[in-house]
């Protein structure tokens, strides 16, 4: 990912991939599945990973490769976002940061390949060369197949719930996709221009508690909501927006953060907004993983603006939710 220039935007569209560019060599910006850890040292243990409200464990929801350049301490940098699962609360929100430099103790100093390793097919063959699939549990020709996933085949009932039991439930649950990135197109929506008489004349002979009324609906909240509907109208399907030290775009007049909302670093230094989740995210977490209450209007994660590396594991920032709130 690139830096981000002063007022610019990068935005983050969910697309499928191959199940090798997901993982850690890769570096990959991705939504669902499992964490590919950057650094292997200090990673967070259940208590870190666990809701500060209810106290359970939290849901893998995205992470973001975003290096600093310039930075030889931040030459491989990834953020890791989890979530509350368990209903009722589905509130609980936690991020962590890690970094490493470019010579470091998990990767090769050169880019990962470009092309997929060798072995990325299954290690038991589950597909004849006429087509015919084979049943994951015994081999035998597979006519059933898995309603949800519609990849995984079964000789019959029986198997395909021996093999739910055994660990494809997980498998079959757990969608992942890889965050691409692409730059926003600097396109300032056209503006209509009214005829200010226009206006006058049909408002003249308004009474006054009309007027009133029209005042209060052209409210804050509509302007706001309505700046951030035109905002992502060109590139509706973006689930992230990532501009560090960029304002963020809030989808609501309402609770949005002061800086003394924002606690600073516990290295000392301010925490500055970094990428913000958008509501299109939700399309791509399946309801019965996540809960059925997992909702937000806005997520805006907030990191160490010094990005520090105050140890060799991974640093938890800050996380503001803004949900959506009812307009008229």
């Amino acid at each position: 990912m690139a830096a981000a220039g002063a007022g610019a935007a990068e935005l983050g569209f969910a697309e499928a991939a191959p199940a090798w560019r997901l993982r850690s060599e890769q570096f990959p910006s991705k939504v669902g599945g499992r964490p590919a850890w950057l650094g292997e040292a200090g990673l967070p243990g259940p208590a870190e990973l666990a809701c500060a409200l209810c106290g359970r464990p939290l849901a893998f929801v995205l992470q973001l490769y975003a290096p600093l350049p310039g930075r030889a301490d931040a030459f491989h940098r990834a953020l890791f976002l989890f979530c509350c699962r368990a209903p009722p609360c589905c509130a609980g929100l936690r991020v962590f940061r890690n970094q490493l430099p470019r010579k470091n103790d998990f990767y090769s100093y050169e880019p990962p390949s470009e092309a997929p390793p060798p072995e990325t097919g299954e290690s038991v063959r589950l597909q004849l060369n006429s087509g015919a699939h084979l049943c994951r549990v015994c081999g035998c020709l597979g006519p059933k197949t898995c309603s949800r996933c519609h990849k995984a085949h079964y000789c019959s009932k029986e198997h395909q719930s021996l093999d739910w039991r055994l660990g494809h439930k997980q498998a079959c649950t757990q969608s992942e996709f890889e965050i691409v990135i692409e730059t926003e197109d600097e396109i300032t929506p056209e503006v209509v221009e009214t005829d200010e008489s226009e206006i006058t004349g049909s408002m003249g002979e308004a009474p006054e508690e009309e007027l009133d009324s029209i005042a209060k609906h052209e409210s804050r909240e509509d302007k706001i909501f309505q700046k951030f509907k035109t905002k992502i109208a060109l590139e509706p399907e973006q689930i992230l927006r990532y501009g560090r030290g960029i304002a963020p775009i809030w989808i609501s007049g309402e609770n949005i953060p002061q800086e003394e909302d924002i606690p600073d670093c516990p290295c000392g230094a301010k925490r500055i907004f970094e990428f913000q989740v958008m509501p299109q995210l939700l399309n791509y977490l399946k309801a019965d993983t996540l809960g059925r209450s997992v909702d937000w209007g806005v997520l805006a994660i907030f990191t160490c603006a010094e990005s520090c590396r105050r140890s060799t594991g991974y640093t938890e920032e800050f996380v503001w939710k803004q949900d959506v709130t009812d307009t008229p």
